[in-house]
């Protein structure tokens, strides 16, 4: 009878397979029930308490600690939600099966079956363990620290934290310093990410395009010289840049402006638009001889004969750019140039190692050219405002997964050729 096994699944778990004669599998549900209820029920318990009060006892419950026990309790209870709930399933449907006629295997076939059904989930098991606690366990962490009052003044273990709802983001868009500073660190940010990694791509592409033309010789020293940039680790060449775009004593300024032009040179690192346009040229420069290796492999894997076939129709060198060139290219590289705007998004170490996000700006929190994730690490590591840093990191996570998730459906990278 398929729901007596559900009903005996479902008080206790395992029961239902020993009344179908599953008797490996129902002992093995009933050791894990009995596990978790003599091991981890009482911990369940607290972290979930700790999670709904975040402690009430300040100076002894550090309500912080509370919240990882909690968050881990609820990745807990979905797990073992998940196997109570296939236990049941299972049982349903294994008594379904006798009713049929069907007969359990012996215990040796039983085993192989198991173990060729179960080999997949074996194989990826750990993955995914992994996969919890490195990625999913974090990223709950971070969103449920966006509606605490987390911050310098409320830290434990001498004050508790409290659950403040959506006062955060309310303060974000309503307070004017909050709204302010934020309005001009996401603009500055999509500028920052549309415009360095859009340079580098057309001078990437533009010089792949000069290096691969037929007429063009010794390729293979120009090519080593134009993948040099990519060759210096990139810290180092943002520090040297740092040096050179100084304003008192760098070298852009007293071997090249001042000479050319006179006058005190250019405020690099002092005036907000001249620091911004610093850091794109530095980035733009960064980035090219990767998109430049890119493009150029993809070029030489375009056929001539196609080039040929034009030539014959009457096609000008812009049209076989924009009808040969341009389609294979962006077709076999638009998932990585995806990748450039999500990593010029949140790229930290050009923006902090070239002037810390600097220079200061008045009646704001954040610097001239500070980007969200820098924001983001000053509100963490300058003010301690963790609760404030949570809440923009959420709104930086919608950007970029509803961009990415935006461009992956058009481009047609990840359809099969005969789909397209």
């Amino acid at each position: 009878m398929p729901y007596l096994a559900m009903l005996l699944s479902f008080i206790f778990a395992g029961l239902g397979q020993l009344y179908n004669r599953r008797y490996l599998k129902g002992t093995i549900f009933i050791v894990l029930e009995c596990t978790f209820l003599i091991t981890l029920l009482d911990s369940i318990n607290y972290g979930l308490w700790g999670l709904r009060t975040l402690g009430t006892m300040p100076g002894v419950d550090h309500s912080i600690q509370l919240l990882v026990f909690g968050v881990l309790a609820l990745i807990g209870v979905v797990i073992i939600s998940t196997l109570y709930i296939f236990n049941i399933i299972d049982a349903k449907r294994q008594a379904t099966k006798l009713r049929e006629g069907w007969r359990p295997p012996r215990f040796k076939r039983a085993l192989k079956e198991f173990y060729d059904y179960s080999f997949p989930y074996l194989m990826t098991g750990p993955g995914l363990l992994l996969m919890i606690f490195v990625v999913i366990f974090p990223l709950m962490f971070s969103v449920l620290l966006a509606f605490t009052n987390y911050n310098l003044y409320n830290s434990p273990p001498r004050s508790l934290v409290d659950w403040v709802g959506f006062e955060n983001f309310k303060n974000l868009i309503t307070v004017p310093i909050w709204q302010d500073t934020f309005l001009s660190v996401i603009s500055w940010t999509v500028v920052w990410t549309v415009l360095a990694t859009t340079l580098q791509i057309f001078l990437g592409l533009f010089l792949a395009l000069i290096v691969n033309d037929p007429r063009i010789r010794f390729k293979k020293l120009i090519r080593t010289i134009l993948i040099l940039p990519w060759a210096v680790p990139a810290f180092v060449t943002i520090l040297v840049f740092s040096a050179m775009f100084n304003d008192d004593f760098g070298a852009i300024n007293n071997d090249i402006i001042i000479p050319l032009f006179g006058g005190e040179g250019i405020q690099w690192l002092s005036d907000p638009f001249y620091a911004k346009t610093a850091v794109i040229m530095i980035q733009t420069w960064l980035g090219f001889p990767f998109i430049f290796a890119l493009f150029t492999g993809v070029l030489q894997s375009i056929s001539q004969d196609w080039y040929e076939a034009a030539s014959v129709d009457g096609a000008s060198r812009l049209q076989k750019f924009r009808n040969i060139t341009l389609p294979h290219v962006l077709f076999a590289t638009a998932p990585l140039l995806i990748m450039q705007y999500a990593q010029n998004f949140n790229n930290f170490n050009i923006i902090y190692l070239f002037n810390e996000g600097g220079p200061p700006v008045q009646n704001q929190n954040a610097g001239g050219t500070d980007i969200l994730i820098s924001w983001v690490y000053k509100l963490t590591f300058d003010t301690n405002n963790y609760s404030m840093a949570a809440v923009i990191s959420i709104i930086m996570g919608l950007l970029i997964s509803g961009f990415a998730f935006y461009q992956f459906r058009k481009t047609r990278s990840f359809k099969e050729e005969g789909e397209v």
